[in-house]
């Protein structure tokens, strides 16, 4: 820390907020995979010199796809779904009531997750399920919309 600050005469904290803005900025752009024109005239906006502006678009070219392969392999490995199994339950009588009807619907969910198979057991009322089912339908509808496409497109 002391060698920057008789060598180059610049504060630590300054070299810091200087690596960690670099560091945003390329994962960043690694994230959207900007296009260069997209990448210039992000930086041009900084101020910089011309020849340290080529030689950033040149740094995030040579290391994009790196970065990418890095943040991938960061990002957590969630489950994903292989199989449904489910049943309805109705109680009809109990000691207490005789005529009652009390439905349930029991789901259980088989997930892949880094080869191994699980399974998770819920069970909830149909009422509560016809929610889950319209919440559901709601978000694959918000998945069609304009805005929904143009992330889903900068994400890839």
């Amino acid at each position: 820390c002391a060698f920057f600050k008789e060598k180059i005469n610049v504060d630590v904290d300054t070299i810091q907020r200087g690596v960690e803005g670099l560091t945003y900025l390329l994962t960043e752009s690694s994230k959207l995979m900007i296009s260069e024109i997209d990448f210039q005239d992000s930086i041009h906006v900084l101020g910089f010199s011309d020849e340290l502006n080529k030689l950033l678009l040149q740094l995030y070219l040579d290391n994009r796809k790196e970065i990418r392969s890095i943040l991938s392999e960061l990002a957590p490995k969630l489950p994903s779904y292989y199989t449904l199994e489910w049943r309805l339950d109705v109680q009809l009588a109990s000691r207490s009531l005789r005529q009652q009807i009390k439905p349930a619907v029991t789901i259980k969910l088989h997930l892949n997750q880094n080869e191994d198979r699980t399974a998770r057991v819920l069970q909830t009322d149909p009422s509560t399920l016809l929610h889950l089912i319209q919440q559901l339908e709601q978000a694959l509808g918000e998945m069609k919309t304009n805005h929904c496409r143009r992330i889903v497109r900068n994400m890839k």
